[in-house]
């Protein structure tokens, strides 16, 4: 008997080893990843060619005890590498693991080629090619502690790729982490099986793989063995012809049904299918896993199922009320099935509220996750309440601030012709979030919680705010955006976060304006300064406007609807002024009189040879811009920047300056010496949706005494 070793995911070790000796293997050791046995050469065949768990067969050479200064040439020497190749035959040499005297994988790969070299130099006075890319053999040592283990590629290319994949989604599960799923599910072959969230289709074609017992390395053309001296190529053939004549019949009463909310994700699902030779026996249809409308099939099966799970703390907490509808519609409809399910995040599964029969671990690609059972027995069903599943129940009193503040911003904006404004902000300090609303949909940011605040403790009342945010709002659950909003510590505050390019409308008052809710921490319209808008607009009349940090010149748009004479907008982002440009044709606003400038503020005023009777300033509180020679910082520099401004104005002018640093003082008396007259209209400044949080900004009408 010859010894191998198969590799696999963390998690599937216990199954790969049941698969080892369902063929005739005989099991030594369980590793992490990897399971190592005896087996007979036709064991090793068709392990290669029926193995749904393993990722890869390799034939074990050697391993060789090492100490601590071990040196990988001498140890690797010990081997006769010429009765493993042919000279004729070409070879590559893989190395993984650490040992203190090598310093990379790299290094370590080279010092075994180096000794594979030397041996047939010697023997044969020529030395094997090596080819990286397609070798004929492929070796792997593998660097431990206490040992050098010297092993050959028999299987080739990772197993998981069976050769019907054309098409992913977005987050695919590796073929053998599905079976793996599929086997832990409990699902038997006579029964239904559906897949609410089926994606590229992948836990589905392989169950109908499983059950109409077709061989996954069918499809693939050659393994690694195939070129190796010791191959026995009339056994290898016996092996294909008997996985040829092992196709069995789909047993009564099985179907397999997947669906997903996205047609061309579907599309996709039906392409790998058609590839696997298993289009027929799936239906695929459209439906969305959080509105569950009726059972899918005739009996009850099991609901295996890889949802997305998120891998941000940004992503997590808006898929709470996606698993929370899922799971009501599981107990409306779906009594008397199991349920099975993989995500990276338990809490989530805390949504579905129910009480979980088994767990297993497992890794799928770089994230832990958890694999849980549920059956939905008819006492679990009984808890069908539409009620959120809430870490905390304090949690209520934020759901009902939140509802009180609706009921009277709602009306409020509504009479004002306002479509997007703040519901919520911090009202409650354990809770600190903003909430705003955008005509349908809701942003929420999430300050960075103080240090003396448990980060486990703020994420889960993270999770209850998005939890309990939709449903108060009654809207869906993909209508809620989470942003992380942490102190700007030299960092731009215009950061792209994600590059959707989904734009939409808004109003306030007479103007409407383009927002991105999702690309970019700030929505491209700052609510705070709404009121502000509106006092330039009803002062532009016949004036030339200065739009100075312009962003998405929101500020502009008020002015030239209030018939300014000349506007300028003027910021150091094309991306900004471009989404200005576009705010002015929404509104209708066209003509040589609107002016667009890109260029940093402070060098552009030092040029700046024309002159403005109303200037609205709201610089950032900090930026390191590369487009800047120096930082910026409104504390420091707001006396520089207001000496450019004056420099411009008209006889009479008025200066707007807002910013929102917090504890932002004015220089008062280098201002009165310059000959400065101003008045803090902070307070008249603030819009109702922002009178709970008096500290927002700061915002001051300037005079300049006339020279």
């Amino acid at each position: 008997m010859l010894e191998f070793w198969a590799l696999t995911s963390k998690g599937v070790e216990e199954l790969l080893a049941d698969e080892v000796r369902q063929w005739g293997g005989e099991v030594i050791k369980l590793g992490i990843g990897v399971v190592r046995f005896n087996a007979e050469l036709k064991t090793a065949y068709q392990l290669c060619l029926w193995s749904r768990l393993a990722t890869r067969i390799l034939r074990h050479l050697a391993s060789e005890p090492v100490t601590a200064d071990a040196d990988l040439y001498q140890v690797a020497s010990h081997l006769n590498w010429p009765s493993q190749m042919r000279l004729s035959q070409s070879f590559a040499v893989e190395c993984v693991g650490k040992h203190p005297t090598i310093d990379n994988t790299q290094y370590g790969a080279q010092r075994v080629k180096d000794v594979i070299v030397d041996q047939f130099r010697q023997q044969y006075e020529k030395r094997p090619d090596v080819d990286r890319v397609d070798p004929d053999l492929r070796f792997q040592v593998r660097l431990e502690k206490q040992y050098f283990h010297f092993l050959q590629d028999f299987s080739g290319p990772s197993l998981h790729q069976r050769g019907y994949r054309k098409e992913q989604g977005q987050a695919p599960l590796k073929e053998h982490l599905a079976a793996a799923l599929i086997k832990r599910s409990g699902w038997n072959f006579d029964q239904p099986l559906y897949d609410p969230f089926c994606g590229s289709g992948t836990l589905l074609i392989e169950a109908v793989l499983m059950a109409r017992q077709i061989a996954p390395g069918l499809k693939r053309i050659e393994f690694a063995f195939e070129r190796w001296p010791g191959d026995q190529e009339t056994l290898w053939q016996q092996v294909r012809a008997e996985a040829f004549g092992a196709r069995k019949a789909i047993a009564d009463g099985c179907q397999f049904i997947g669906s997903d909310n996205d047609e061309r994700t579907l599309q996709k699902a039906r392409k790998n299918a058609e590839a696997a030779g298993v289009a027929d026996f799936i239906e695929f249809r459209v439906a969305d896993a959080t509105q569950l409308s009726e059972v899918v099939a005739e009996q009850a099966g099991v609901v295996l199922t890889n949802p997305p799970y998120g891998e941000r703390l940004s992503d997590m907490p808006a898929l709470i009320p996606v698993y929370a509808d899922f799971a009501l519609g599981l107990k409306k409809f779906y009594q008397g099935w199991r349920l099975a399910i993989i995500t990276s995040s338990p809490d989530l599964l805390r949504a579905l509220k129910l009480s979980r029969l088994k767990t297993y671990k497992f890794s799928n690609g770089p994230l832990d996750c958890e694999f849980t059972l549920f059956d939905l027995t008819e006492k679990q069903v009984q808890s069908s309440s539409s009620a959120p599943a809430l870490f905390f129940a304090e949690s209520e009193s934020f759901g009902n601030r939140l509802k009180k503040n609706l009921k009277q911003l709602d009306k409020w904006a509504k009479r004002e012709g306002v479509s997007c404004y703040r519901l919520y902000d911090a009202d409650i300090p354990e809770y600190n979030v903003a909430v705003d609303w955008y005509d349908g949909e809701v942003v929420v940011h999430e300050y960075a919680a103080p240090a003396n605040v448990d980060e486990q403790i703020a994420q889960k009342r993270l999770f209850d705010v998005v939890n309990l945010t939709p449903r108060i709002l009654e809207i869906p659950s993909d209508k809620l955006i989470l942003k992380v909003r942490e102190k700007q510590k030299g960092k731009d505050q215009y950061q792209a976060l994600s590059r959707t390019g989904q734009h939409k409308i808004v109003s306030e008052y007479n103007a409407k304006f383009y927002v991105n809710l999702r690309d970019y921490l700030d929505t491209g319209l700052f609510l705070d300064h709404r009121t502000t808008r509106l006092s330039i607009q009803r002062q532009s009349a016949g004036k030339r406007v200065l739009n100075l940090f312009a962003y998405t010149g929101s500020a502009s748009v008020h002015a030239a609807l209030g018939g300014a004479k000349t506007v300028t907008t003027v910021d150091m982002s094309n991306t900004y002024l471009d989404w200005a440009k576009r705010n002015f044709e929404l509104n209708n606003l066209i003509g040589k009189q609107y002016q667009f400038v890109q260029d940093n503020v402070l060098d552009w005023l030092k040029g700046c040879k024309n002159q403005f009777d109303l200037v609205f300033v709201d610089p950032p509180t900090f930026s390191n811009s590369k487009r800047m020679e120096d930082t910026w910082d409104v504390q420091r520099d707001h006396l520089k920047l207001l000496t450019l401004i004056g420099r411009v104005l008209a006889p009479g002018a008025k200066v707007i300056f807002s910013n929102n640093k917090r504890k932002f003082k004015l220089d008062a008396e280098a201002l009165r010496e310059a000959g400065w007259s101003y008045k803090d209209i902070s307070a008249a400044s603030l819009p109702e949706d922002f009178k709970r949080n008096p500290t927002i900004h700061v915002c001051f009408e300037l005079t300049k005494a006339d020279d």
